[in-house]
């Protein structure tokens, strides 16, 4: 059977031109969809600066059907469901990425720091450790040690908070000496807890010389001696702390005070503490004084001297159980000084708060100055409730 030349000529007019309109059909749906993925993406974005965040998430998961190999859309709608607290949506998106076999390397380990951010916001730990240890040889190496730190500490192990603190400074993350001197004095505290003086001491010896000038082992240190009723002892190590960090003696002042009652010290210890007043006076402080002095016009002579420099409400209490103890009424002098204690004090109690956002004012508002609400001041001072 001849071919028909014929047919042939007038079908290659037919099937180019069925190319053709096929071509210019696939063209106009890539170029719509093209259109729409930057379209929905900028409406998610301005719904996200205009603080609606669902509406803002919907977008994006348009963006995201008409775009699913963009990462970028992926990134942004995971981390606004984490901000939302949808941490189980936060956690879909996240491992939807990293199970793509066509992820770059980058984009990889970006993936899998979000996911460890997600598992720790979500509280569970044990997924969010092994997902940052995950990141041990990645750019984002730093940022996990960081967050596992924090980890460690919030759950306690200490031992491991250690560990991650020093790997952070060998790695020229800056200076840990401060966060690891207190892992050891809880590590420290735990063993006492346990009756294991022996380990105590250890982690107490590992804590000063991890930061010598740190207050909180000074301040364990002593407070265990003292315990012991080794006052002369704790009295030493708290003379330490005097010298080393004056500005915390005053949390173991009166302890101190104590101490040196026990040990028969009471005349130097009230030259250290009256040297320590002068330079910075405190409540504390007097109070270790005090308690050290055993004439009651003394104390009561020191108790108007801080009000008149110092102005406090706890001062002010301490000379009325003072006056009150002695049955001496008050002089002048202290009559002014308490009064202008109590005046000062009562300053900030008598103030309208705005039930809305709380803004303070001292005198009532119809309408809120700082969130323009109407009738949001109770007609009632703060002090009255």
């Amino acid at each position: 059977m001849d071919f028909d030349f014929q047919w042939l000529l007038l079908g290659l007019p037919v099937a180019f031109a069925l190319g053709w309109l096929a071509s210019r059909i696939d063209l106009r749906q890539w170029r719509s969809a093209q259109r729409e993925s930057p379209r929905a993406y900028f409406k998610g974005l301005n719904l996200l600066l205009n603080e609606q965040q669902d509406k803002a998430i919907d977008a994006f998961i348009e963006a995201v059907q008409h775009d699913p190999d963009t990462t970028e859309l992926h990134f942004a709608l995971g981390n606004l469901f984490r901000r939302r607290g949808e941490y189980e949506r936060a956690v879909r998106v996240h491992e939807h990425l990293l199970s793509r076999g066509d992820l770059p390397r980058a984009e990889r380990e970006r993936a899998q720091y979000a996911l460890a951010q997600d598992f720790l916001k979500a509280g569970l730990f044990d997924r969010a450790e092994a997902a940052y240890q995950a990141l041990e040889n990645t750019r984002f190496r730093t940022d996990a040690w960081l967050a596992l730190l924090t980890l460690y500490e919030r759950s306690r192990d200490w031992g491991k908070a250690i560990e991650v603190a020093r790997k952070l400074e060998d790695a020229g993350a800056g200076s840990f000496s401060n966060r690891i001197a207190h892992c050891w004095c809880e590590i420290a505290l735990d063993a006492d807890a346990r009756g294991d003086a022996a380990t105590a001491d250890e982690a107490l010896a590992k804590a000063r010389a991890a930061m010598p000038q740190a207050a909180r082992p000074l301040v364990i240190a002593g407070q265990r001696l003292a315990r012991q009723d080794r006052h002369a002892e704790a009295l030493q190590v708290w003379n330490e702390l005097i010298t080393a960090n004056p500005g915390a003696f005053a949390l173991v002042a009166r302890e101190y005070a104590a101490s040196a009652t026990a040990a028969r010290q009471q005349a130097a210890a009230i030259g250290k503490l009256r040297a320590l007043y002068e330079r910075a006076p405190s409540v504390e402080l007097l109070a270790a004084l005090r308690q050290l002095e055993a004439d009651p016009v003394v104390r009561r002579d020191w108790l108007g001297q801080h009000l008149a420099r110092q102005p406090s409400i706890s001062a002010a209490l301490d000379l009325l159980d003072e006056t009150i103890a002695q049955g001496q009424p008050l002089s002048p002098q202290e009559t002014q000084r308490l009064q202008q204690v109590l005046a000062q004090s009562a300053k900030p109690l008598q103030r309208y708060r705005c039930a809305a956002c709380g803004f303070e004012a001292s005198h009532y508002f119809w309408q809120c100055p700082g969130c323009q609400s109407w009738d949001s001041y109770p007609p009632r001072r703060i002090e009255d409730y």
